[in-house]
């Protein structure tokens, strides 16, 4: 190469020393901020500003999948939880395995509750089986469960339903969740062997009415700051727990008093 030709080559493209390359990083080019560079920069890409480069494509590629994979494993999880509850709803009517099954909107009717049959099959429960994502014990659910000895409701049930454990004449140990916020009508009436209750560490807002009332074994109540609402004769006919110079139906006092022992 002519001597002429070297000097002009140098004069357009200034080239670095191999020897002196202190500061910079793996990643850094050897002609970064020179002309080559400039070049690079200012030439756009094939297709105009507006072309979808391939990071651009995956990652909308990879956004569709993602939310096409969320609205199916949704859609079936709600078919799996009806799937689910059909064949609970069919085994309960069917087959008494000795359990009681709790799950999302299992409410039982008056007359269900009441009749011979379910009566007969509620004298073999001896075990209450919850179901996940599940915030309530359903009505009369598992009222006349008469051999029931212990239930140990879950964390994320906020509401006990009327007569939910009516005339379970055995139960004596039931452990309420942290979650609870309502006790309802009759839920615990005639509850005969159940001797003591603690919800202080609950976030029970209401008693219903008649909630415990004919618990005749009942002798601790500890009941916690949270509650508001007291529904009438929660208590009635809880000789063991209200002394007889207070008035059942009277709230205040009867709130008072329990507050006083516990």
């Amino acid at each position: 190469m002519s001597k002429r030709m070297s000097e002009d080559i140098s004069t357009a493209i200034e080239i670095p020393d191999p020897n002196n390359l202190d500061g910079g990083d793996d990643d850094t080019e050897v002609f970064e901020g020179s002309e080559l560079d400039e070049a690079a920069v200012d030439t756009p890409a094939v297709g105009g500003d507006d072309f979808m480069h391939t990071d651009d494509f995956r990652r909308l590629f990879v956004g569709f999948v993602m939310v096409d994979t969320l609205v199916a494993m949704r859609w079936l999880d709600r078919k799996w939880h009806k799937v689910v509850e059909k064949k609970l709803i069919e085994l309960e009517e069917n087959e008494p395995f000795g359990e009681i099954i709790v799950h999302g909107g299992n409410d039982i009717n008056s007359d269900e509750a009441d009749s011979d049959a379910r009566k007969e099959r509620m004298k073999e429960a001896t075990k209450v089986v919850f179901l996940l994502n599940i915030t309530k014990v359903g009505d009369r659910v598992c009222a006349h469960a008469s051999i029931l000895v212990v239930v140990d409701i879950p964390e994320g049930i906020t509401s006990i339903g009327y007569y939910s454990f009516y005339d379970c004449s055995s139960l004596k140990d039931i452990k309420f969740p942290k979650s609870l916020t309502s006790i309802g009508d009759f839920s615990f009436g005639y509850c005969s062997s159940l001797e003591q209750v603690d919800l202080l560490h609950t976030n029970v807002l209401q008693l219903g009415d008649f909630a415990f009332s004919s618990c005749t074994s009942l002798r601790e109540m500890k009941v916690p700051d949270s509650l508001v609402k007291f529904g009438y004769g929660v208590f009635n006919r809880c000789s063991n727990l209200v002394p007889s110079h207070i008035d059942f139906y009277d709230n205040e006092a009867v709130v008072a008093y329990l507050r006083s022992i516990q």
